[in-house]
């Protein structure tokens, strides 16, 4: 698995049952969440093994074509208008390429999760709600669900059992908080558990919400 996009590993115990897939946003890499791993109530868990890629570069449009690390190029602060099909779907097979690495290892799809921040969450998104199997979960924060008009076609029956965790800031000026509730009421209206939570925050993490990604974790890994 040569191809497989750079990243970074941390255990938190040895011999992990668990994996954790944790894409970042636009224009970030794969360290922005590793200081996460030290913040999320872990206690009881578990050995997880939390991996943290790095998306390829690309020129992004609304940047003015400035190349950074993003898993698909924004055209339009409108982020329903003009997506990038293609750019998401290659990423989409980079991440099951990280998931089908993670299963070789050992640890059965039930027990990995897909976690994300902003275009990061769109991936989560994009990616678990399409794996032929059921995912421990999905944890999305600050993002959305892209291509949403072809979920209803291109989702996969399996993925309808896979728990999703919500995130978003009450005052985030990248995705508007409406974005994240159309994402949340879609998934609800096709049958999935939709665990939702907003705060009094821009496009940022606060410290009650890794509380209740930590309680989330503990919920579904129980």
């Amino acid at each position: 698995m040569s191809d497989l996009l750079p990243n970074i590993e941390i255990e938190s115990a040895a011999n992990p049952t668990v994996a954790i897939i944790w894409m970042h946003g636009l224009g970030a890499d794969g360290n922005d969440f590793v200081p996460m791993v030290r913040e999320l109530d872990l206690k009881g868990l578990p050995g997880i093994r939390f991996v943290f890629p790095h998306a390829n570069t690309m020129p992004v449009t609304i940047n003015g074509g400035y190349v950074m690390r993003s898993w698909y190029d924004i055209s339009n602060a409108d982020l329903t208008k003009r997506e990038d099909e293609g750019g998401l779907r290659a990423s989409q097979k980079q991440v099951e390429a990280l998931i089908a690495r993670e299963k070789s290892r050992g640890i059965p799809a039930s027990r990995i999760i897909l976690a994300g921040f902003s275009q990061g969450c769109a991936m989560a998104l994009q990616t678990g709600l399409r794996h032929p199997e059921t995912l421990a979960g999905l944890m999305c924060l600050s993002g959305y669900v892209p291509m949403a008009d072809k979920l209803s076609m291109e989702r996969s029956a399996d993925s309808v059992a896979t728990p999703v965790f919500m995130a978003h800031g009450q005052r985030d000026g990248v995705i508007p908080i409406q974005r994240a509730t159309d994402s949340r009421d879609l998934l609800k209206a096709l049958g999935y558990q939709v665990e939702w939570h907003d705060y009094m925050m821009e496009h940022s993490l606060c410290a009650e919400e890794v509380v209740h990604m930590g309680a989330w974790l503990k919920k579904i890994l129980a």
